[in-house]
């Protein structure tokens, strides 16, 4: 994880608690970078900055929630190649 500091400067002891403190909100390995602003003597601003996951499309297919049909075993396989699909 990245960590920056704008607008001032900080502490190693201060960025190791506010680091700590991203910890307890999100996984620390999720996290791509913390942006720490400091606004003045005792306040900064936190911004995380989470790692992008990637998506998988989700379908209902013959009463399974499938990504791919890969899994399916021949039966299933006709079953799906048979159904009706309905317009809205």
């Amino acid at each position: 994880m990245k960590v920056e500091v704008k607008n001032g400067e900080i502490s190693d002891i201060e960025m190791d608690y506010y680091i700590k403190l991203a910890g307890k909100k999100y996984r620390l390995s999720d996290l791509e970078k913390l942006l720490i602003t400091v606004v003045d003597d005792n306040y900064v601003d936190m911004e995380y900055h989470i790692k992008p996951v990637p998506f998988q499309r989700i379908r209902r297919v013959t009463g399974y929630l499938a990504g791919t049909l890969d899994k399916f075993n021949d039966a299933k396989r006709a079953e799906e190649k048979d159904r009706v699909k309905h317009d809205v």
